[in-house]
């Protein structure tokens, strides 16, 4: 029992309901074929809801004890667990609403929380309003299905080409229902349900709320019984209805009644419908294949006890209650019976035949044909339904084709009855009362039926039987396939009663009879075949009974009436001067020839009007001249009625053209309306004065509105801009006055007997004015004064009718007021929701004022340029600015919330809606504007919440349809969907411009967020929660969900691709906005979860609308990539990988789990199992398919073919109407293309032209058609770069933004590589659009990037496990790392993607760099970016140089096998070589000229091919063909541009960046032996000495240590800048030097020139006192080259890494030690050079310690005077030196160690230390990176560490060496060869010396220095001095550092047991020398 009291949240009152019609419209309207079988659940679940339908739960004790206690106790929810506590008040409704409708307690319960689920659809109504809606929306449901799916069902008069599984299905399932007693159940609820009494029900207990609410409800119920009706109507159209069925019907239709008006309501005339169509026996003419079918199911022809039973209830006598349809029912009973008779196997029916007559006898004694004219035909929604027409035309053909002797019959009574009456007449008595007037009414009847004809059957074809055959093949009538065939009997019938009804007419039916002829001619064909009889009826030859006039039903006859009545009336006209005009007693015209006149006009009216070809005829006919004669009667006085008549004919007229012109210029004769005054005449004349004198009077404006309808149809064909010339200032603007001044400014003030016509006036005026302003195209000589000569005196014109209401609405003047104010009333009086006379034409004249203000903000831009422009003194106003003006009847500025209000009714006024938003979105554009809007939108609260319910309504609409290629004729159902899609789009580019602005704008408040705080802090809620309105956004996501959950994706891409895509932009919109993003995001990520269930539809290739679904996934591209980055970047890590792995993956998607950890377990794949691929378990990547969809190619349009136009000239042309669109594509703009055209063509000179015209007017359509195709092509393009762009941003931001380990390295390496290889696959395709290249090269450039760093990245993760005891790291002698044997089976190459898809992946990149050519240098930098990254994965490593001895011997070492470096980088080399010269040819002319970036790339990757290309091919053809000549030559050009550079303020710093390339690229050339000689050869160095550049060197600024002070900036310091010029020369000449062996001494030459050329600078560096890294450096590589230049030795050039900031120190300490390094290996090699002997030592140093002595004190004063008195440096330095650098080398040691262990144990390091060694490598977002890209940056910080310790420990050994050798030859020479002052000098020690001076000169090192003072100056003293402080100083502890230096490092890295033997030595010498 507690299941039964469980509530469902939905209601099963309403959702199920929902549910139902839902699946019903998808299976049968939308046809989708997979809703069939959904359908046959629903039905079959929900039958009992059919069979009883509308029966409510009862109520239930139970229940009802059950709720009353729900406030204590709760209730269970369905599908929750727990139970719900329900509020009193809730319990109190629910009772109620029990009561209302009668339903159980628990349905009532549900109704009510439904309700307040859904309430935030509703605003402003409350829980119980919703309720009652929803009830009936239910109900609404429930009959809608039925209708639909009787609808559906197999019969006799229509098929929907339904698949025949569902019509059987459908068909069965309603036989059944049917069985059941639907009829009986149908008909008691339509009796039963009735609007006044339920609202009576819902207003006792106050269940009615707003005005909305109160339509919505009575619509519903009346929706309610329209379909339970139709449910009858459309099952008898397809099959008939049983006996009892039948008299069931009948029994409902006796009681039925008309309407207060007259009419049958819509219920019963659908069951009238019902019940005519019962007795249908037509269609069985038709002899159809199922024909046999259809007769056994026909109770009429197969039971005798059914026509027995209804004839017999028929002929009863009692009277229904209306005997009209009674009548009606008899008669089509009675050709029911007659149509059976005729069928030839019926005799046992014949007593009942028989009875036919007498029974049509009865109906048409009843006024069948008077009830059928006023009660049937003239109902409201008769003409709304094809199947009602049908039948009521067949009833009256059937009637005149079966019955014809009945037809005689009222013939002869109706000729009888007119003999009668002209009796009486004669006699002076009353006619008598008792005349029938049958013929009549049927007549009338037929006129009316026909004189509409909204589907356009032109049912009244039938009628017509064409008498010749008809020329053109598209007149053809219903039956007339072919003009021979004879016409069927039935048509013959009714063609024969029209012509005979016309012969010898009495005057009683004369117009009745063309009434009826006005109704047969409607419709194209009809109007022709009507012209034809007029015309054969008034020739001489037809029968002349009636005189020689001919028939009177004739043009003949009737023109020549016309004429008659023109002479007679003109004698009688007024003349001028009388002072009454004023209607005489007319003898002219009785009441009755007026009737006759009006009816002739409006059957002319109606001919004209569709017939072009009568048109033409009669107005050529030279007796007739109707428009003269017209024009003439109007000018005669006459009634205002028959005026208005004739007014109405020349609108008729009108239509074509050619009359149209001529009738302007008759018009402008006649003086219609006065604009000529003559000089002596007193009193106006025209239309104005009946206007302001007649009609006003008479309170009815028939020939006021006649007149606009005039001038509307004559503007629209033709338009006259010399009207009037010759007697006033030609133009229109009179006309336009008296429709502006007199008609519309006045029409609100006049007084109108009838209310509808008010509006009436309004719309015809109006429309006048919107057809001026929309053919009005503002030129620039509107805006100057134009003269016209006018007798004889010079006046100036009138300006055109657009220019003069562009004037008006641009002001505030009473017109744009007037407009403003009818706004303003058409939305409160839609806003009461009651129908009032004239609504229609009301809202028709607001959607004029609208359109008006919408053409006018359209053109306004134009006309105010060219105002400016122009000399004429007018001023106005923007018409956005006159919108924000006060509206004087509120005193408030709302006009734009008027119109914007137009919106909340968007459903019943789509138009109006509709030009609402356009122009809406219109004014948005304007920020200022914007934010005034959101304060008067959100002014008034009530206001503010129907803008928002109005706004999201129209987005929500569900009949909104898009279409793909509109069609003009579309019907009114297609129209309206259109019309509510194009609103949708306005709305949505509001929103997107709005967005555009700064806040607060309209976007922000229609989508809600915060207006008064900042929008960032905006908390969006679902709708409905804590009370969050339903806003826009809601709407939005709700568009893009529908389907999202089934299998074919979102609806909305495939059925509204456009409106699809305008939504993701509003979305992306969102998401990229600062303000918005963060509100937005979360939304979308925890209500919504948006981003996955769309993403996992993409890619939405559909080819219909190409460009729009590329934009619609750009624009979620976009927004995925925000929402990776946000989730990343906050660690939301779980977001993060659902969005990575439905993108990555190519495993089928397991359906993801809830918390998105799903699908995880097999995270650790291993490599072998990732390498088997099992194609039956792969699919593709998503974002592969997604690039999939993107096609490449792009088709072009044919070239122009032209004949007549010149080419060239035409593309001139159409580049000249090129415009940019909202999108900012370029595009031409159509329209504007097709004037400048037209324009060329219009003027041509000469007859010849006009003979071309066609011609040259189909050529324009050609060039048009070209254009649009051009404007699809470049869309088409912009489309699929966008959405390239936007893929790529998305693979960017997978690969750098999101987190590394959520994607294993191995899968990183695959997706990379699939990546890489589809999108060169595409590029390189040889249809792929060129304009795509710098899209996908930038791609690949990012792909390639990410692979190095990933393959990098694995090369660098040790491989091996340690084993205990062993080095985690084993080293090969080549310094790669290796795993421990026993591991040797993988290799360790690049595992995870293999060498060979590398080597693929390297061919396409060059495939990709020659298919650009000779253009495209920006692509190929990208390239050349690409190629460099992908060289360095063959790049070995650093590694940390442990300063390990080798395990391997010289011998293993040079047979080891090659490692996977080298082997990739032989291949690589290999593939490269294979492309030959083509690919060198490109990159030397990159590196030559062109872009600088690109220079700079190409430069770089000589640079890179060049040091790994063994073979030296590249050098070969660099030198070979010149380039690297070009190079060098290019040297003096950059000295120019450099020497600016050296300004405080430079210029753009590219030249340096490139100098630096060059010079770099130089360097590396120099590097190889060759090399080195093809640049000495073009002569380098000597281009070095000559550039100035070297000169300019600035001042340096003392900036303390290291020049740390300032804090980095971007540009430099000039001295910086300097250092960048001048150490690449210095670097370069020092590897010269060094690698040129064989020549040497050129080089050396050539650089000790270079020097001298420069020597004012190298004096500089050298006496520099500054110590920055930046000096230290410039005076290591001066040094360097000095040392080297000195000898030929090579000794190791130091790569010094220049670029760390924070390495500043490290730079600091190499730079030193290099600089000391350097001289003491020039002092060593100026030694070994000019020293042959021991004895003959050149000495340097003399022999005193005191420095080291005084170094070593207390006092480590720099600043001390080191040098003594004597000039020369005494050996103390070097003693300093060596103890110095033995202590340096210990601590380096030390630190070299820890860092050594600390790479081994990474992971074991705090986190602190962990962390600081991030900072120093990324100095910011350490905290937001994973632990393991932490590790990976520490492991770089201390190699980086390791490697600069190694070197600095080389340093320091390398001057300890130096430094012993020298202070062993010195020592060696002062102790044992030196020869003291005191005895005598040598004379070769007196020569050497004075040789190693001019050397010392040569060098400009020191020149005062004089070694042979000095030497002379060594006395004995000194010498014994040296001797004890040498033994001092080189004591037992200085020699111990030293051999354990040695015995640490030495022995691995240098001259092995050399320090020992030189220590040895001194130690010798120093002992020898004491003893």
């Amino acid at each position: 029992m507690a299941a039964l009291l469980a509530v469902n949240s939905a209601a099963s009152l309403w959702g199920p309901y929902k549910d139902i019609w839902q699946t019903v419209v998808n299976g049968i309207w939308k046809r989708q074929p997979e809703a069939i079988h959904l359908l046959d659940q629903v039905l079959k679940k929900h039958k009992p809801d059919f069979i009883s339908l509308y029966r409510n739960p009862p109520k239930n004790v139970q229940q009802h004890e059950k709720i009353q206690k729900a406030s204590t106790e709760g209730v269970a929810i369905q599908g929750q667990q727990g139970t719900r506590l329900l509020p009193e008040q809730l319990i109190r409704e629910a009772f109620i609403l029990s009561d209302l409708f009668d339903i159980g307690e628990l349905a009532a319960v549900e109704l009510l929380l439904a309700g307040e689920h859904q309430q935030p659809h509703f605003p402003g109504l409350t829980r119980g309003l919703v309720a009652v809606l929803l009830y009936w929306d239910g109900k609404r449901c429930i009959a809608n299905s039925l209708r639909a799916l009787i609808q559906s069902r197999r019969g006799k008069t229509w098929t929907l080409e339904l698949s025949t599984e569902l019509v059987s299905m459908t068909t069965r399932f309603t036989d059944e229902l049917m069985e059941q007693g639907l009829t009986q159940k149908i008909l008691n609820l339509v009796s039963h349900i009735n609007v006044n009494s339920e609202f009576e029900k819902l207003q006792r207990e106050r269940g009615l709320g707003s005005e909305k609410h109160r339509k919505e409800v009575s619509d519903l119920i009346k929706e309610c019984r329209q379909s339970l009706a139709e449910s009858l109507f459309v099952w008898t159209c397809q099959s008939p209805l049983s006996r009892d069925d039948t008299l069931i019907l009948i029994s409902y239709l006796e009681k039925v009644t008309v309407e207060a008006d007259g009419l049958l309501d819509c219920v019963n005339l659908s069951l009238l419908m019902a019940l005519l169509y019962c007795f249908d026996v037509s269609f069985l003419e038709q002899s159809t294949e199922d024909r046999e079918d259809l007769m056994h199911q026909l109770p009429l022809l197969t039971e005798r006890q059914y026509i027995a039973t209804i004839h017999t209830r028929l002929q009863d006598s009692q009277p229904w209650k209306l005997p009209g349809l009674q009548a009606t029912v008899r008669l089509a009973w009675a050709l029911a019976l007659r149509g059976i008779s005729q069928l030839s196997d019926v005799t046992a029916l014949a007593e009942f035949t028989e009875a036919d007559e007498a029974m049509a006898e009865l109906a048409i004694s009843d006024d069948v044909f008077l009830f059928l004219t006023e009660s049937v035909v003239g109902s409201e929604n008769f003409y709304q339904e094809e199947f009602y027409i049908r039948k009521i035309h067949n009833l009256i053909t059937d009637f005149l084709a079966l019955m014809p002797m009945k037809v005689k019959q009222l013939r002869n009574r109706a000729d009888e009855d007119a003999r009668m009456i002209h009796m009486s007449m004669q006699m002076g008595n009353e006619p008598p009362i008792s005349l029938r007037r049958d013929l009549e009414h049927l007549m009338l009847l037929i006129a009316e039926l026909y004189r509409k004809d909204p589907f356009n059957l032109e049912l009244a074809l039938e009628y017509w039987c064409p008498s010749e055959p008809l020329q053109s093949s598209t007149i053809m009538g219903s039956y007339l396939g072919v003009a021979h065939q004879r016409p069927p009997q039935r048509q013959v019938v009714l063609s024969k009663f029209v012509r005979q009804m016309g012969d010898l007419l009495p005057s009683t039916i004369y117009i009745p009879y063309l009434k009826m002829l006005r109704g047969l001619a409607s419709g194209p064909q009809c109007a022709h075949y009507c012209f034809s009889l007029l015309k054969v009826n008034g020739s001489s030859h037809a029968e002349n009974i009636q005189g020689t006039g001919g028939s009177p039903v004739s043009w003949e006859h009737f023109f020549r009436s016309l004429m008659l009545y023109h002479e007679h009336l003109r004698k009688d006209l007024p003349s001028a001067d009388s002072v009454q005009y004023r209607h005489l007693p007319l003898r002219g015209i009785t009441q009755k020839e007026q009737d006759g006149l009006i009816s002739f006009l409006q059957l002319t009216t109606t001919i004209v009007k569709w017939s072009e070809n009568a048109r033409l005829a009669l107005c050529e006919h030279p007796q007739w001249t109707p428009v003269v004669v017209i024009l003439g009667l109007l000018q005669c006085s006459i009634p205002p009625i028959l005026k208005a008549e004739l007014l109405g004919t020349l609108t008729a007229f009108g239509k074509s053209p050619e009359i149209a012109a001529s009738l302007w210029q008759s018009l402008e004769y006649a003086q219609i309306l006065q604009t000529v005054r003559a000089p002596g005449q007193r009193q106006a004349t025209g239309i104005e004065v009946e206007l302001n004198e007649v009609e006003s009077r008479c309170e009815e404006y028939p020939l006021t509105r006649a007149f606009c309808q005039l001038i509307s149809t004559l503007v629209e064909s033709s338009f006259p801009s010399n009207l009037g010339a010759g007697l006033r200032p030609p133009g229109f603007d009179p006309y336009l006055q008296f429709l502006r001044d007199t008609v519309f400014l006045r029409f609100r003030t006049r007084a109108y007997r009838i209310a509808a016509e008010k509006w009436e006036v309004a719309e015809v005026v109006l429309e006048v004015f919107y057809k001026l302003l929309r053919d009005y195209e503002p030129q620039l000589e509107d805006f100057a004064d134009q003269y016209v000569e006018l007798q004889g005196e010079e006046i100036i014109a009138h300006k055109p009718p657009g220019f003069s209401l562009m004037y008006h609405l641009l002001n505030e003047s009473p017109m744009l007021e007037l407009s403003l104010s009818l706004l303003e009333e058409g939305v409160k009086q839609l806003d009461t929701y009651a129908p009032f006379p004239g609504k229609m034409h009301l809202e028709k004249a607001v959607q004029y004022c609208l359109a008006l203000l919408n053409l006018t903000l359209q053109k306004e831009n134009l006309f105010m340029d060219l105002l400016r422009e122009s000399h004429l003194s007018l001023i106005v106003t923007p018409l956005e600015q006159l919108l924000q003006g006060i509206n004087p009847r509120t005193k408030k500025a709302d006009n734009v919330v008027n119109i914007a209000r137009y919106l909340y009714h968007g459903n019943s006024n789509p138009e109006l809606a509709f030009e609402s938003a356009k122009i809406l979105c219109c004014i948005s554009c304007n920020s200022n504007i914007q934010i005034k809007l959101v304060g008067d939108f959100t002014h008034d609260q009530s206001i503010s919440q129907k803008l928002m319910a109005g706004f999201v309504e129209c987005l929500d609409n569900e009949d909104a349809e898009e279409l793909i290629n509109p069609e003009d004729d579309l019907e009114s159902e297609k129209k309206q969907s259109r019309i509510h899609h194009e609103t949708k789009i306005h709305i949505l580019n509001l929103l997107i411009t709005s967005l555009e602005c700064s806040p607060p704008n309209l976007a922000l408040y229609f989508l809600g967020y915060e207006l008064k705080k900042p929008v960032s802090t905006t908390n969006l809620q679902d709708p409905g929660v804590l009370g969050c309105p339903r806003t826009c956004l809601h709407a939005i996501l709700n568009i893009l969900e529908k389907g999202t959950e089934t299998r074919t994706g979102p609806t909305a891409v495939q059925e509204s691709p456009h409106l699809a895509e305008l939504c993701y932009q509003v979305i992306y919109q969102l998401c990229a906005c600062s303000d918005t993003s963060g509100p937005t995001m979360r939304y979308l990520r925890t209500s919504q979860d948006f981003l996955f269930s769309q993403l996992q539809h993409l890619p939405f290739s559909i080819k219909e609308h190409e460009i729009s679904a590329l934009n619609q996934m750009s624009w979620l591209m976009k927004t995925a990539s925000i929402e990776l980055r946000v989730t990343s970047l906050n660690r939301q890590r779980s977001h993060t990988q659902r969005l990575l792995h439905l993108l990555l993956d190519d495993m089928p998607v397991k359906p993801y789990l809830a918390d998105g950890e799903g699908g995880m377990e097999d995270e650790s794949r291993s490599i072998s199992a990732f390498l088997h691929i099992d194609t039956a378990s792969k699919v593709r990547r998503k974002i592969l398919s997604i690039l999939d969809s993107i096609d490449f190619s792009q088709e072009i349009p044919e070239p122009l073919q032209l004949d007549f136009f010149d080419r060239a000239q035409v593309e001139q042309v159409i580049a000249n109407c090129e415009h940019k669109n909202a999108r900012g594509q370029v595009i031409c703009n159509v329209k504007y293309l097709h004037r400048v055209l037209v324009a060329e063509v219009n003027a041509l000179p000469g007859m010849a032209a006009i003979g071309q015209r066609p011609l040259l007017m189909e050529e324009i359509n050609t060039i048009l058609q070209y254009v649009v195709e051009r404007n699809k092509l470049l869309q088409c393009l912009h489309a699929k770069r966008h959405a390239l762009e936007s893929w790529r941003q998305l693979v960017e931001i997978i690969l750098t933004a999101c987190p590394q380990d959520l994607i294993q390295a191995e899968d990183r390496q695959l997706v990379i590589r699939d990546l890489l290889q589809d999108v060169h696959d595409k590029i390189l395709d040889d249809d792929a659009a060129q304009e795509l290249m710098p899209v996908v090269a930038g791609a690949v450039f990012t792909l390639t990037a990410h692979l190095s760093q990933s393959v990098r990245t694995e090369q660098k993760r040790p491989l091996a496990v340690p084993v205990p005891g062993h080095s985690q790291y084993v080293l090969m002698l080549d310094g790669s790392f290796t795993s421990s044997p026993g591991s040797e089976g993988i290799s360790v190459g690049f595992a995870s993607i293999g060498d060979s898809s590398l080597h693929i992946i390297l061919k396409k990149l060059l495939d990709f760099i020659l298919k650009t050519g000779g253009g495209f240098q920006r692509v190929r930098t990208h390239l050349y970016g690409s190629l460099l990254y992908y060289l360095q994965i063959a790049q070995r490593p650093d590694e940390p140089d442990t300063l390990e001895a080798a395990k391997k011997t010289m011998w293993e070492r040079l047979t080891a096998p090659e490692d996977a470096f080298s082997k990739l980088q032989r291949e690589n080399m290999a593939i490269i070589e294979s492309y030959g010269a083509a690919l060198m040819e490109v990159v030397c002319r990159d590196a030559c000229d062109g872009h600088e970036i690109g220079r700079m790339l190409a430069l770089a990757l000589l640079d890179r091919i060049v040091s790994v290309d063994k073979q030296q091919q590249w050098l070969l053809y660099l030198s070979n063909s010149g380039y690297l000549k070009v190079l060098v030559d290019s040297l003096a050009d950059d000295d120019f541009t450099l020497q600016s550079l050296l300004t405080p303020q430079p210029p753009l710093l590219k030249a340096l960046y490139t100098y630096e390339s060059k010079m770099a690229f130089l360097t590396r050339v120099a590097k190889i032996q060759q090399g080195a000689l093809e640049l000495l050869r073009s002569g380098v160095i000597v281009r070095l000495a000559q550039c100035q550049v070297y000169d300019m060197r600035p001042e340096t600024h003392h900036q303390g240590m290291f020049g740390m002070r300032d804090p980095p900036v971007f540009i430099p310091a000039p001295v910086e800048r300097y250092r960048q010029i001048l150490l690449p020369a210095l670097q370069l000449c020092q590897v010269i030097l060094t690698s040129s062996m064989a020549q040497h001494l050129q080089a050396a030459g050539q650089v000790l020139q270079f020097l001298i050329s420069h020597s004012d600078t190298i004096q500089a560096i050298l006496r520099c006192q500054d110590v920055s890294a930046g000096s230290l450096q410039e005076l290591a590589f001066l040094t360097g080259i000095i040392s080297k230049a000195a000898l030929p030795g090579v000794l190791g050039e130091f790569d010094i890494d220049i670029n760390e900031g924070t390495q500043m120190e490290l730079q600091g300490h190499i730079g030193r030690f290099q600089i000391c390094a350097n001289v003491m290996e020039y002092c060593q090699s100026l030694m070994l050079q000019c020293a042959p002997t021991f004895q003959h030592t050149v000495c340097l140093f003399t022999p005193s310690l005191s420095e080291s002595t005084n170094r070593d004190g207390p006092r480590q004063d720099t600043q001390a005077p080191v040098v003594p008195y004597w000039r020369l440096p005494g050996l103390g330095i070097i003693v300093y030196l060596l103890k110095q650098n033995a202590n340096d080398f210990f601590s380096y040691y030390d630190s070299h160690r820890q860092n050594v262990n600390k790479l081994q144990n990474v992971e074991q390091l705090p986190p602190d230390e962990i962390k600081e060694l991030c900072q120093s490598v990324m100095p910011a977002g350490v905290d937001k990176i994973s632990t393991a890209q932490k590790y990976v940056l520490a492991r770089r910080r201390l190699v980086k560490l390791i490697n600069n310790r190694a070197k600095l420990l080389s340093l320091c050994s390398y001057i300890i060496e130096t430094c012993l050798f020298i202070l062993w030859r010195h020592l060696e020479y002062y102790l044992l060869h030196c020869t003291p002052t005191d005895s005598q000098d040598s004379l070769l020690a007196s020569r050497t010396p004075f040789k190693s001076r001019r050397l010392q000169d040569s060098f400009s090192l020191e020149p005062n220095l004089d070694f042979r003072n000095g030497k002379n100056r060594v006395s004995q003293h000194d010498l014994d001095q040296l001797q004890i402080e040498a033994t001092n100083s080189f004591g037992e502890s200085l020699q111990k550092k030293l051999l354990d230096i040695e015995g640490l490092y030495s022995k691995v890295r240098s001259r092995y047991t050399f320090i020992q033997a030189l220590v040895r030595r001194i130690r010798g010498l120093l002992r020898v020398s004491r003893t």
